[in-house]
């Protein structure tokens, strides 16, 4: 979502890109240990600006929403103006870049991105909100069931630019995860729903169980990314002017949540049980590893974080890439975070 204020499948994949690097003259490479500690379970590496307001075949490099790993162990990065690009993973230099468009040739609001274990395309939009299947070279293959009281009023009961921001496959590759970035009508604001899907023949999808994410007063979901043993690394952030962005990352299990597809009203009543979270790390607690803002933040590391993915997996140890939505806004910064979370 562009705050409006002022602003994986495949394990081949995975292990490919372990050895990301940060690059660039703005890139920070400090020395490892307890220094680079933003809590117990999680470490900061290295952050790179090298994409900040730069252009890549005429197109703008910026307002990414989400990250992947794709099957040659390149990064996908979306955008959420309807581009979608493929980064050296070393570099994060761009490679190539795919415009998407909604079958009437209009542009997505895209924030949410899988790659398939075929290669094409799971791509979210807020517009409707909508999730759709795209060839490499962006054409439209497919696109999924939404229930009716996740699509935009008056349709049914969630708010513009507050729907499907995160978007994951869970281990196996046979159930797809969306997050919803806040609250519809009748909900509590501080309660999420999380819709998923089911695989079916030709690679199609099926709705399936709903969950209910209990989020923390003021902020929303821009981003979650299943882990190997079946849980979510969930971002959660906000914008306050004058003081800045909080961008929180937590473990979440939805495991043994109650399905609430059914339920019309979240309220936290009783007999609903929310996926359970903990907190990994609040990044403003983050060294800051001489980085600089362009406007007012708690920490000048901080920006709209936004777009995550998990680069690398070894006994319960991510590595985990995120980059911040700079909106295409002079005071805001392209900035991609390399961590370390142990789960």
């Amino acid at each position: 979502m562009r705050l409006r204020t002022v602003i994986a499948t495949a394990t081949a994949a995975l292990a490919a890109a372990t050895s990301l690097t940060a690059a660039g003259p703005a890139a920070a490479t400090p020395d490892s240990g307890a220094a680079n500690a933003c809590s117990p379970s999680v470490s900061i590496d290295r952050f790179s600006d090298a994409l900040d307001k730069t252009t890549y075949d005429g197109t703008f490099v910026g307002n990414f929403s989400a990250l992947a790993v794709d099957r040659d162990g390149s990064i996908a990065a979306l955008e959420d103006r309807s581009s979608l690009f493929g980064l050296d993973a070393k570099t994060l230099q761009p490679k190539s870049v795919v415009r998407l468009a909604d079958e009437k040739g209009a542009a997505l609001d895209s924030e949410g991105l899988v790659i398939d274990r075929d290669g094409t395309r799971l791509i979210t939009s807020e517009t409707e909100p909508s999730i759709r299947r795209y060839s490499v070279d962006g054409r439209i293959l497919d696109r999924l069931p939404v229930p009716s009281s996740l699509l935009v009023a008056p349709a049914g009961r969630a708010t513009s630019n507050q729907t499907f921001e995160g978007l994951t496959l869970l281990p196996g590759g046979h159930t797809l995860l969306a997050s919803m970035e806040n609250a519809i009508s009748g909900d509590s604001t501080t309660i999420v729903r999380f819709q998923t899907w089911t695989r079916t023949k030709g690679d199609h999808f099926r709705l399936a169980a709903q969950y209910a994410y209990p989020l923390d007063s003021g902020l929303g979901v821009p981003e979650v990314q299943a882990t190997p043993d079946g849980r979510l690394l969930v971002l959660e952030r906000g914008f306050t002017s004058g003081v800045g962005n909080t961008v929180r990352l937590y473990l979440a299990d939805p495991r043994h949540a109650t399905d609430t597809s059914g339920i019309e009203n979240l309220t936290g009543q009783d007999g609903v049980r929310l996926i359970r979270k903990t907190l990994l790390t609040d990044i403003v607690n983050c060294p800051s590893l001489g980085a600089t803002a362009k406007q007012p933040q708690p920490n000048p590391l901080l920006d709209n974080i936004e777009g995550m993915a998990i680069t690398g997996y070894s006994k319960g140890r991510l590595k985990v890439l995120l980059v911040s939505d700079d909106n295409q806004n002079a005071a805001q910064t392209t900035r991609f975070y390399y961590l370390r979370v142990r789960i």
